[in-house]
């Protein structure tokens, strides 16, 4: 990823978004505290330099690494500008969400994707965003949670956020697919970005 984040700015490689699906593993942003991993040996961590603090990457969870210039504009996302990059990533997630039946809303403070689980009242989030921009070109991105372990969070303060659990499309009594959860991040991406920007899916 970060060679071909590199090969745009560089070379002139064409834009890409690639679709994964990792094994279960954690990953600390820059802003990760030691006491927010609570179990280190549950599973493999690794130190990504993308922004935020700990997550949990798994099967049933689609990550999306998007790799653009941001040096030019995106649909609704006006150029070299990082803070209407995320945003466009948060547009992208709930428009996503909206096509499959779930209301996903932003939290004032709170980075990511919220919902109200129906049977509970209660805030969780079901989707995360850590990104990096460099020479303005983006990499790393957003982790949707279709249907994983939600157990496996456990390990973790989510996103440096004790007060608020995770949830998942499952979880909310929304079940779907991976190639659902796909085919709703595609249009809805064309809804937010524009077109032209090619996604590859693939399993890492």
């Amino acid at each position: 990823m970060r060679e071909h984040a590199m090969a745009i700015r560089e070379q002139g490689a064409g834009e890409r978004v690639w679709l994964v699906e990792h094994p279960p593993l954690y990953t600390a942003g820059t802003s990760a505290l030691a006491e927010e991993l609570i179990e280190p040996e549950r599973f493999p961590t690794y130190r990504t330099g993308r922004g935020g603090h700990w997550t949990y990457h798994g099967p049933g969870q689609r990550v999306a690494y998007v790799m653009l210039d941001l040096t030019r504009p995106h649909g609704r996302v006006r150029p070299r500008d990082v803070r209407a990059y995320v945003c466009g990533l948060e547009d992208w997630i709930i428009a996503a969400l909206a096509r499959l039946g779930v209301a996903g809303e932003r939290r004032a403070g709170r980075v990511g994707i919220w919902v109200v689980d129906p049977a509970t009242g209660a805030e969780k989030k079901i989707a995360a965003i850590g990104v990096r921009v460099s020479r303005w070109v983006s990499w790393h991105g957003i982790a949707l949670n279709v249907a994983p372990d939600l157990g496996h969070f456990g390990g973790i303060i989510p996103c440096g956020i004790a007060g608020h659990g995770v949830t998942s499309l499952a979880a909310l009594g929304r079940p779907a697919t991976m190639a659902a959860a796909d085919a709703a991040m595609r249009a809805a991406w064309d809804e937010v970005f524009g077109e032209g920007v090619s996604a590859a899916t693939c399993a890492a």
